[in-house]
């Protein structure tokens, strides 16, 4: 099982045509997350894949940040800002590196990504970076596939790769680090984020947290 960040970007830029057209509406968790959050201030959409959490942002948010490891990706995000005419500034970067500001962003989105990385260090890493870059009121949402899912049939967490078939029967091979949720809680806590509430909702663990733990 590859888990080099170079893999994740080729295995996403592969099926980045594919894989936007599948993803055309916002998850409800995150449309909740954000009717309720000050509005106003820099939006992010961490892994921001085809930009539909970014458009949330963007009606809420003065500016909008879309990061994502694939080019690819990137590139169906700025199609999807164009076709529905949304402002939306996209950058290539890496969730356990991001190229932003100290206490830049004060509302952002960081779903579906985390359980791509390929290490724990990577993904703690990925955490304090956006402890980092929040501002002192900032907030964000944190989402990771969970074992509470009904594809999976185990309690713990563990490392695994999930198929996706590209048209004409070709599979790509995705790798996940499938959370349960008293280890993605203990991510969260042992991080430089504070959590401010976490669940469980279809199949992923969800987390509300803020920059700071002063």
């Amino acid at each position: 099982m590859d888990r080099s960040p170079s893999t994740t970007r080729e295995t996403y830029d592969r099926i980045a045509a594919h894989f936007a057209k599948t993803r055309e509406y916002a998850w409800p968790e995150v449309e909740s997350f954000v009717d309720d959050a000050p509005t106003g201030g820099r939006g992010l959409d961490l892994g921001c894949g085809n930009c539909r959490h970014a458009e949330l942002l963007a009606a809420h948010c003065d500016s909008v940040v879309g990061l994502d490891l694939s080019r690819g990706l990137l590139e169906t995000g700025r199609e999807r800002a164009t076709d529905h005419g949304f402002a939306v500034d996209l950058v290539q970067g890496d969730a356990s590196s991001l190229p932003l500001q100290d206490g830049s962003v004060d509302l952002a989105v960081y779903v579906a990504t985390l359980h791509h990385l390929p290490t724990r260090e990577a993904r703690r890493a990925s955490l304090d970076e956006l402890a980092r870059i929040l501002s002192p009121d900032g907030l964000a949402l944190v989402s990771a596939w969970s074992t509470a899912h009904d594809s999976f049939d185990r309690d713990e967490p563990f490392d695994t790769e999930v198929d996706w078939t590209l048209p004409g029967g070709v599979t790509v091979p995705r790798f996940y680090h499938i959370y349960s949720p008293p280890e993605f809680d203990a991510d969260l806590a042992a991080s430089d984020l504070r959590i401010q509430a976490s669940e469980v909702s279809s199949g992923n663990c969800y987390a509300t947290v803020t920059g700071s733990k002063q």
